[in-house]
């Protein structure tokens, strides 16, 4: 155990950094190893050069110790179920193999291989692969990857911390593995997966690691007493080994509560915690529990989860505050920076004083360094910074983009009968079935269609002037009729318009209303090689005109089955942006759910049958702690409903989510007061249409039978077998046939024939409906 005095020079560090590089170099990298134009080798390269670039970067801005093992080809989960030997027996032959193969079998899966399953990390929108284990599970240690970008990074010449998923947070992550009783608890595995943590950390310090951090998020989530007792446990034993560098317990997200007297007292050298404004109760729980004596504390000052600058000075004050509860104090992001873009330097759109607003990466790692600069040296050695901090924190305050008198009216003046249909649903749902006429296992697609080359290429000519707005329109109309006409002869039901003319499901929207920014290279990693441009929510919002009503009309002139109207809700437009933090969430939401409301009453009295309003973020923007979640789902739902409730009784209203948990929203999901809603269930074996079962849900829904985030081709027996274990949770006449997600991702000929497939499984099953 050290003895580090809090008057020693303040480090500065982060716990992770993007992964994809300036011009989102991994992305290219590893999409054109799978279509065979880029050999392993010159992946490997690429993701070296990356690391490379990544920890430079750093280091020139003068973070004095680097986070290595956090770069992945995928998910850093996925990096642990290797480095542990956690490989699912379907897919141990594959990575025997070929390792890298291997791997992106595991997370993609392959026409004859189902991958793992993918959910949400925490609240956040990055994906991670859920690991499979099961009492049969042997563990072994692989620190190949871990020691190999150590080595790397001390080649550089640079002071590195090998950042490790930490064993309790791995496996409470994890679920049972097919065929395993899904009351098996993986933690029950703990003293099977320690000696091979043992393992590793006795080989990175034999490659030079001085620390290594081992990441628990989990603990701040509601922990029971077992699970407490493990996480003792585990640091006892980890703690007391010989061989083994420092250990420094990282947790994030929010609070630790109850787990805090735990990792307090565990024989290990430092802890790193969240003292962000969602997680401010950490100073006092920290005082409370006589600090970290004689250890080091990692303070997570700087937001490592949105986009606004730090303000400094309340930052200093927390760090001041800190100084005497631990052995020495040094500054770091509030988690890793992989969940921010990289450099707003970038931007050239954005008016400079706003962007001033900004913080990305890279100007998150100087906020790092001036603060841990400042706490070392006193007030006086950033006294500029501190200057133009406080300007640019004022001009925010006070700046007109921030506040619509207007919008500010509208909201306060919203009543509770806006918020409800004008009839029950049991009521609606007779005149909706007598309306559309649709078959039992009627057949559906979540929204959109791929994304062609043809038609990217009229957007960026679009863009670069080469085309007009004209020559554009009628290529998205090309589109549409293509779509249509697709969906018609495969025999699909309730119809789609395919989004063609939709960059992004939140961006297109935000482009069109008041309020929101549009970055240009805010890539931000949500799986794999997926990046999205999150868009900046910086004031009040109002729709100035209609977003999609015309398309979607025209897609209904092609016609005579009914096409969906397709939003994104306004749960999901918040969670999927860089949302303001200086106003509460629900009065935001209430915003955005208006502007969307007139959209919404606009598609109706166009004529548009159903409508369907995507809230795939409900679930993960649950707050972690159960405390925190009846106020959240309260403005949450009202919002939904506040977006939805102002339309005719014979107008279906749709909602869709996607890889998240739902069993314990399922009273949440009914209070939307949506009258279909569709849900990923495919990789999950239909688990969720049990959980809606189980919970008395009362509506139509669709758990998906074609998981649209693997290439490979469901066939049409496999879908059908799907739908006959939906049909044991769910009766026929509230049973719907979809994909689990959009299809934009997706290319043309895996879609035509998953598509054809899921239509011939609803046809077989709604045939032995008949005769049985």
């Amino acid at each position: 155990m050290t003895d580090e005095h809090a008057t020693a020079t303040a480090r500065s560090t982060v716990y992770g950094y993007p992964r994809q590089g300036q011009n989102r170099e991994l992305k290219k990298a590893v999409e054109g190893y799978w279509k065979g134009r880029v050999t392993a080798d010159a992946l490997r390269t690429t993701a070296a050069e990356l690391r490379r670039a990544n920890w430079r970067q750093l280091s020139d801005a003068g973070i004095d110790e680097v986070p290595t093992g956090d770069f992945s080809y995928y998910d850093h989960v996925l990096d642990t179920t290797v480095m542990v030997g956690a490989v699912p027996g379907r897919h141990r032959e594959a990575v025997a193999a070929d390792a890298l193969d291997g791997y992106f079998a595991m997370a993609r899966g392959t026409q004859d291989v189902a991958p793992l399953e993918m959910t949400k990390w925490f609240d956040t929108n990055y994906h991670y692969l859920v690991p499979e284990l099961g009492p049969d599970t042997d563990f072994t240690a692989d620190s190949a990857k871990q020691v190999a970008e150590l080595e790397e990074a001390v080649a550089l010449g640079l002071a590195a911390r090998p950042v490790l998923v930490g064993p309790l947070t791995y496996l409470l992550l994890a679920k049972p593995a097919p065929g395993v009783a899904a009351d098996f608890d993986p933690l029950t595995l703990l003293d099977r997966l320690l000696p091979v943590y043992a393992e590793v950390l006795a080989d990175l310090r034999a490659a030079g690691a001085e620390w290594v951090q081992l990441d628990e998020p989990a603990l701040v989530q509601d922990r029971g007493r077992a699970e407490l007792e493990a996480a003792e446990h585990a640091y006892h034993r980890l703690g007391t080994l010989t061989d083994r560098p420092k250990l420094l317990v990282a947790s994030y997200f929010g609070r630790l509560g109850e787990s805090l007297p735990v990792l307090a007292k565990a024989p290990v050298e430092g802890l790193a915690l969240d003292f962000t404004d969602a997680a401010v109760a950490n100073l006092d729980a920290l005082a409370a529990v006589g600090g970290l004596p004689g250890k080091r504390l990692v303070a997570g000052v700087v937001n490592g989860r949105n986009i606004w600058i730090n303000d400094l000075e309340k930052s200093l004050s927390v760090l001041g505050t800190l100084l005497g509860l631990a052995g020495r104090i040094d500054v770091a992001s509030s988690c890793s920076l992989l969940h921010v873009p990289l450099d707003t330097s970038a931007e050239r759109d954005i008016e400079p004083q706003v962007l001033r607003w900004l913080a990305f990466a890279r100007q998150k790692t100087a906020e790092v360094v001036t603060l841990a600069r400042g706490l070392d040296r006193g007030t006086g050695a950033i006294a500029a910074e501190l200057a133009a901090n406080r300007a640019d924190l004022a001009a925010r305050t006070h700046s007109p983009v921030t506040r619509d008198p207007a919008v500010r009216a509208r909201t306060a003046a919203v009543t509770d009968a806006e918020a409800h249909r004008s009839q029950p649903y049991a009521e609606r749902a007779a005149v909706q079935r007598a309306h559309l006429g649709l078959p039992l296992l009627p057949t559906t697609t979540i929204g959109s269609f791929p994304q062609t080359a043809e038609l990217r290429t009229a957007r960026a000519a679009l863009r670069s002037g080469r085309i007009d707005a004209a020559a554009y329109e009628e290529r998205i109309k090309a589109e549409i009729q293509e779509v249509i006409s697709f969906q018609e002869k495969t025999g699909l039901d309730v119809l789609v318009h395919g989004e063609a003319e939709r960059n992004d499901m939140v961006q297109y929207f935000a482009e069109q209303l008041t309020g929101y920014l549009a970055t240009q290279h805010g890539w931000v990693q949500s799986y794999g090689t997926r990046y999205v441009r999150p868009p900046v929510l910086a004031g009040d919002i109002s729709r100035p005109g209609p977003m999609t009503v015309g398309w979607t009309t025209y897609a209904q002139s092609l016609t005579g089955r009914p096409v969906k109207g397709m939003l994104t809700g306004p749960v999901t437009m918040l969670a999927w942006s860089f949302v303001r933090d200086d106003q509460p969430l629900g009065d935001t939401a209430r915003q955005v759910a208006l502007a969307l409301r007139d959209e919404v009453n606009d598609l109706d009295s166009a004529g548009t049958s159903v409508i369907q309003v995507d809230e795939p973020a409900l679930r993960e923007t649950l707050p972690l702690r159960a405390a925190d979640r009846q106020a959240y789902l309260g403005w949450a739902t009202e919002a939904f409903r506040l977006t939805t409730s102002g339309v005719r009784a014979d107008t279906q209203i749709h909602t869709h989510m996607c890889y998240a948990e739902f069993g314990d929203i399922v009273r949440a999901i009914d209070d939307l007061d949506a009258d279909v809603i569709s849900l990923e269930a495919a990789r999950s074996h239909m688990q969720v249409a049990h959980e809606l079962a189980e919970h008395g849900y009362p509506r139509e829904a669709g758990p998906g039978v074609y998981d649209i985030h693997s290439p490979r081709v469901p066939s049409a027996e496999e879908a059908a077998e799907l739908l006959r274990t939906g049909l044991k949770a769910i009766p026929a006449g509230r049973l719907w046939v979809n994909p689990d997600c959009g299809l934009k991702t997706r290319g043309w000929p895996e879609t035509r024939a998953s598509l054809e497939n899921l239509v011939t499984a609803a046809r077989t099953v709604r045939g032995e409906l008949r005769a049985s």
